[in-house]
């Protein structure tokens, strides 16, 4: 099989690749990245060493070089992780966000509908359904769950989303679609909320916490987001979404305060700073249904999760 991974350069994009060529050795992947500040080449070095993967600097949107590489590579799959994926910087310029999010997600479907490709899975955010009650632990995102995104980030993913329904029900595309919760792990860019807190703390730097440090999220290891999207995109029913979640919620608070804890480092670290514009309070996942269906549930704990990525950061220091 030949897979085309977009943004392969990035976080989760880069753990997938690792874990296809681990997993699926003879399976033959493309790489584009457009290499954007969340993208590092450097990320895939071991990767170029496998006879079985090649990378290309281009963007999705570029419909003339899109197109170009699908009629060269004739690819049977097509993951889409590239994505503007930033809150707070959609918030100060949400026009790429657009641009990359939405405009380039289509050309990807009319390149997929013009070459044949036999399937797409579009990787998209629990975001898109905006955020939950603190005080109602009991409700959960379903894939029922009405869109309702909070920032141009979540709006654009969820944008997103809505055309790769339509591009199924109208043009018969075989797609999927996954909707996560927040990943951690290798890899990840420093600007998010767990490299960030382990980069400033080993360098005694202030931990910056938005508000009160009480909004909630759902952690997940992003190995176990690489196995649920494979097994969506070799198993999953087509035409269908599946939310990803990591059983695991905690309060951004904790989480800094368990860094702390970890590195052996003063929680006077800890600065509270102005809280993001429209900041959601809660995201919780029901992963139910890909349970249900393709048996899969997180394997990583989250004392193991965040051991492990402390020590990936630790040694590239």
């Amino acid at each position: 099989m030949k897979i085309l991974v977009t943004g392969g350069a990035g976080f989760i994009g880069t753990n997938f690749i690792y874990y296809e060529l681990e997993n699926y050795p003879d399976d033959n992947l493309v790489c584009v990245d457009k290499l954007t500040y969340a993208g590092n080449i450097d990320n895939l070095k071991k990767a170029q060493q496998h006879r079985n993967f090649k990378f290309i600097k281009a963007d999705i949107c570029d419909r003339k070089v899109m197109y170009e590489l699908f009629e060269k590579e004739k690819f049977d799959v097509v993951i889409n992780f590239a994505a503007e994926s930033h809150v707070d910087r959609s918030i100060e310029g949400p026009e790429i966000f657009f641009q990359t999010n939405v405009m380039g997600t289509q050309v990807l479907l009319d390149a997929c509908l013009k070459f044949g490709v036999s399937r797409f899975h579009q990787i998209s955010t629990d975001e898109v359904y905006g955020d939950l009650p603190l005080e109602r632990p009991d409700l959960f995102f379903t894939e029922q769950t009405p869109l309702n995104p909070s920032s141009p980030y979540s709006s654009s993913k969820a944008s997103a989303d809505l055309m790769v329904s339509a591009y199924h029900r109208t043009y018969g595309l075989p797609v999927t679609i996954s909707r996560c919760s927040n990943n951690y792990g290798p890899f990840q860019h420093h600007e998010k909320l767990i490299p960030l807190i382990i980069n400033n703390a080993l360098e005694n730097k202030k931990l910056p916490i938005y508000g009160k440090g009480i909004n909630v999220r759902d952690w997940l290891y992003v190995e176990d987001h690489c196995k649920a999207v494979d097994l969506i995109v070799r198993n999953g029913k087509i035409g269908e979404i599946y939310n990803i979640g990591g059983h695991n919620e905690m309060r951004n608070i904790d989480i800094v305060r368990l860094i702390c804890n970890q590195l052996d480092k003063s929680e006077e670290l800890i600065e509270f700073v102005t809280d993001r514009k429209g900041h959601d309070l809660r995201y919780a996942i029901d992963p139910k249904k890909i349970h249900d269906e393709l048996g899969w549930l997180p394997q990583t704990k989250f004392e193991d999760g965040i051991q492990k990525t402390i020590k990936w950061y630790l040694n590239i220091k």
